[in-house]
């Protein structure tokens, strides 16, 4: 399954929105070396349920705007 996500790090709190079948993401990490990716990870693995190891950012990876990949 691959999901559009769509980050905002530094925010004042963590949570995960679903708007027009996109994820927005707060994240309190800062965007500097790939700390906001790692708690992103952290964060989508808890909202779906699943192991971290089973997602994988496909497109974005230095972009706000994400494709993630749930195995």
């Amino acid at each position: 399954m691959t999901i559009k996500v769509k980050v905002i790090p530094r925010a004042k709190k963590e949570k995960i929105e679903k708007i027009e079948g996109t994820l927005k993401v707060y994240i309190k990490a800062p965007a500097i070396e790939n700390r906001a990716n790692k708690r992103l990870i952290e964060l989508i693995a808890d909202y779906f349920k699943v192991k971290k190891y089973n997602i994988s950012i496909i497109k974005g990876e230095t972009s706000r705007e994400k494709v993630i990949e749930i195995i």
